[in-house]
C-alpha cells in the first residue's frame, strides 16, 4: 500500500528539472559574463574591437543574477555553511527537529525576497534606467532578487519534506 510519500515523491523530477533548468541559466549567464568582459578588455587594446560603454553595468547585472541563483541552488545541495561544532553531542531526533525549524526559516526569508524585490523592481527599478543604455529598464538590476526568493522557495519545500518525511520513514544509515 503506497504511503503519502510515495505519492509526493512522484514530483521529485519536477524538481530536478527545475534545478537543471536554472544550473543551464548560470551558465548561459556565466558564458555572457565571459563573453562580454573579454570584448570591453579587447577592446581598450584593439582598435578595431568595439568597447562600448554598457558592458560593466551588464556585466554587473549577469554576476547578480549568477550569485542569488546560485544560492538557492545550494539550498537544494545541502551546500551552504552551517554551525555543526555541536551536532554530535546533540540527539539526532533534535537535530532533525533544528534542521526543520533552519529551513523553516530560510523559506521565510525567500517569501520576503520574493514579495519586498517585486516591489523594489516595480517601484524603484522601474523608475530608473541604465546609465549606460538609457532604454533598459533598472527593472532588470532588481530583479534577480525575487527570482532567487522564488527559487529558495521552491528548493526549500523540498528540502522541508524531505525533513518531515526523515521523522516517519528513517534514512537507511538510521535503520542500523
Amino acid at each position: 500500500m503506497p504511503t503519502i510519500f510515495t505519492k509526493l515523491d512522484k514530483i521529485k523530477p519536477l524538481y530536478d528539472v527545475t534545478y537543471k533548468f536554472l544550473l543551464v541559466l548560470c551558465k548561459l549567464l556565466l558564458i555572457g559574463d565571459v563573453l562580454i568582459t573579454s570584448m570591453a578588455v579587447a577592446g581598450r587594446y584593439v582598435s578595431f574591437i568595439p568597447d562600448p560603454s554598457w558592458t560593466e553595468e551588464i556585466v554587473l547585472t549577469l554576476m547578480a543574477y549568477m550569485a542569488v541563483i546560485s544560492a538557492a541552488m545550494a539550498i537544494r545541495r545541502g551546500a551552504h555553511i552551517r554551525m555543526t561544532a555541536f551536532d554530535r553531542y546533540l540527539p539526532k531526533k533534535l537535530l532533525k527537529v533544528l534542521d526543520l525549524l533552519s529551513d523553516l526559516f530560510v523559506m521565510a526569508f525567500g517569501f520576503i525576497m520574493l514579495i519586498v524585490g517585486i516591489q523594489y523592481a516595480m517601484k524603484i527599478g522601474a523608475k530608473g534606467t541604465y546609465i549606460s543604455l538609457p532604454k533598459l529598464s533598472k527593472f532588470w538590476m532588481y530583479f534577480p532578487v525575487p527570482v532567487a526568493g522564488f527559487a529558495m522557495i521552491v528548493f526549500e519545500i523540498e528540502s522541508v519534506y524531505n525533513h518531515i518525511k526523515s521523522f516517519f520513514i528513517p534514512d537507511k544509515e538510521e535503520a542500523k
